[in-house]
């Protein structure tokens, strides 16, 4: 088979996958307007591969030859299987370097126990590209109830630009959305093959203006401490310290706390909302409804 053929089928192919994924299951918002044909529009792939839409129809039309990098994007964005990623790097005439398949993450039990044990500091487990692993009481009730997300929904990268109730509880909220997409950078260096960063890079990318713009920035940074200015419905303004902490078996995932300095204003604020959730839950539990 010429290099031609390679590049005509391997367009075929491209353009048979996105016909199967509709834009809900990428992340996409439904526009409502009738589709032409089923499926994703080039333009929205090349969007999601974070690549031109001149680049992705070209290939498409079989009149580019990809690099390895753009395929391993494409794979992902398309949700291609270990078969399907194979064959799409054998029509390109490329070796496939299969990315090592990641165990989907849960808490350790004995950091479950520290988090639950934890009544007056808001604590939360992160893992790999910021999912929110587990979390306690009083960080549900600072930051959000995160029970209410369905789980495959739950990082926290996605919430700060995506949930306007965790985007209101942070007085600067630039400069900690600036932050979250340093820190997703560093992710994407030590896991440039995760197809599901590369999923939440390209959902992000086309739904918000900002993530877009600074995600071009290349800006990266690994802190592990620092200060939030906080505003609560019911504690009001908070200063806030938070330290992360990594586990010693595993390394990704962070034990992430919040403390306030004490005999100061935000200290006597987090304690007030300490009580205030413990005596809410209190009530539910009475009330047959928790």
């Amino acid at each position: 088979m010429s290099r031609q053929i390679n590049r005509s089928e391997l367009g075929q192919f491209l353009k048979a996958r996105r016909s199967e994924l509709s834009p809900s299951a990428v992340g996409l918002p439904e526009t409502g307007t009738l589709r032409r044909v089923p499926g994703l529009r080039r333009e929205e792939v090349a969007q999601l591969a974070s690549i031109s839409a001149q680049y992705y129809t070209r290939l498409e039309q079989g009149r580019l030859q990809a690099s390895a990098p753009v395929l391993t994007i494409l794979a992902g964005v398309l949700r291609l299987d270990d078969g399907q990623r194979d064959y799409l790097f054998e029509l390109a005439g490329k070796e496939s370097t299969r990315p090592r398949r990641q165990k989907d993450q849960k808490v350790r039990p004995s950091l479950q126990r520290l988090l639950e044990s934890l009544t007056d500091i808001p604590a939360m487990v992160l893992g790999r590209r910021m999912d929110i692993l587990a979390w306690n009481s009083l960080a549900s009730v600072l930051i959000t109830d995160f029970s209410r997300i369905p789980q495959e929904q739950r990082n926290y990268v996605r919430l700060i630009f995506s949930d306007s109730t965790v985007r209101s509880r942070y007085v600067d909220w630039e400069s900690m959305a600036r932050d979250c997409v340093a820190f997703l950078r560093m992710e994407a260096a030590r896991n440039p093959d995760d197809p599901r960063l590369t999923a939440l890079v390209g959902e992000l990318s086309v739904k918000d203006p900002h993530f877009r713009q600074w995600w071009a920035g290349h800006h990266v940074a690994h802190r592990a401490f620092g200060t939030k200015a906080m505003r609560h419905p019911v504690a009001g303004d908070l200063i806030l310290d938070w330290e992360t902490l990594s586990a010693a078996g595993d390394p990704d995932q962070q034990l992430t706390v919040w403390t306030a300095e004490p005999g100061t204003p935000s200290c006597d604020g987090l304690r007030f909302l300490a009580s205030w959730s413990a005596t809410d839950r209190t009530a539910l539990r009475q009330s047959g409804t928790a």
